[in-house]
């Protein structure tokens, strides 16, 4: 390494005050001067530095240049904590999608990486729908005895990370929502609005595999509430079912198969590791 690069360097990487600007910078210099030997380069670099920056911080250095190589690009709003976790993601689409939804919905860091490690992009379907929704957030024990109501009322309780895990444009409208009919008295147990698509979106929460009577019970709501709930403005209202386990034969030979406004998804109340799924999506 010549001796011009460690001076400039070191006043660079120890200023008092440090930005993703200057980051970028201190990348662009270690790619300009590593010469096809990245690995001696970032060893002799942190020597020099008096090992204030570790080896694999400068590797995420040099990595944030090489994945965005234009500086005009760089985004204010973000911090460095923000772009090493978008350097993680080695997909591009997926990495602009989640640079984009951190920007729209102002995500933490925390947030951002909880999303990444949850594969929240691979996990969104067609339109709005996600499958499987991952509820680690509502604190309870996968293995324990819990009622339909006991997860109501956790998603209440974490009611903005909740809506986080619904994506963008849901905002929460009631739980137990009564509709009547002539004869009878239902209550539905979530409903939302999407300001985007401008519809209601009606979501059952069931602890055991999914069945036909589910599938029966949220068509038959999504019927009542666009009789008698529905504004003239409104678009057609969507139901979807969140259940434990969705059997593919019973969604395949069932009214979910052709409805464009009822749905089924699995949810989590772990995180699951990346392999487990990985898996999930692949089947």
């Amino acid at each position: 390494m010549r001796k011009r690069f460690l001076p400039g360097m070191r006043e660079l990487l120890l200023a008092p005050k440090r930005n993703v600007h200057m980051y970028w910078e201190a990348g662009r210099r270690i790619v300009q001067e590593e010469r096809g030997r990245p690995d001696e380069l970032l060893k002799a670099l942190s020597d020099a530095l008096e090992n204030r920056y570790p080896e694999r911080d400068l590797r995420r250095i040099r990595q944030f240049y090489l994945t965005f190589p234009n500086r005009d690009a760089l985004r204010p709003e973000l911090t460095w904590s923000h772009y090493r976790a978008l350097i993680s993601v080695s997909n591009e689409g997926a990495r602009s999608f989640y640079l984009e939804e951190t920007l729209r919905q102002s995500w933490t860091v925390r947030q951002l990486e909880r999303n990444i490690s949850s594969r929240y992009f691979e996990r969104m379907q067609p339109g709005l729908l996600k499958d499987p929704y991952v509820l680690e957030f509502l604190g309870l024990d996968e293995a324990a005895v819990y009622s339909e109501s006991d997860v109501e009322s956790a998603i209440i309780l974490n009611i903005q990370s909740f809506l986080l895990e619904l994506g963008t444009g849901f905002s929460f409208v009631a739980r137990q929502y009564r509709i009547r009919t002539e004869t009878k008295v239902f209550f539905i147990d979530l409903v939302f609005y999407h300001y985007i698509l401008k519809c209601f979106v009606l979501i059952d929460l069931k602890i055991a595999a999914l069945t036909h009577q589910d599938i029966g019970q949220m068509d038959m709501y999504v019927r009542m509430f666009e009789a008698l709930k529905r504004g003239a403005d409104d678009l057609p209202t969507l139901g979807i079912i969140l259940c434990k386990e969705k059997d593919q034969t019973i969604v395949k030979y069932s009214v979910l198969e052709e409805s464009a406004h009822l749905f089924a998804s699995k949810y989590s109340l772990v995180l699951p590791s990346e392999d487990a799924l990985k898996a999930v999506l692949e089947r």
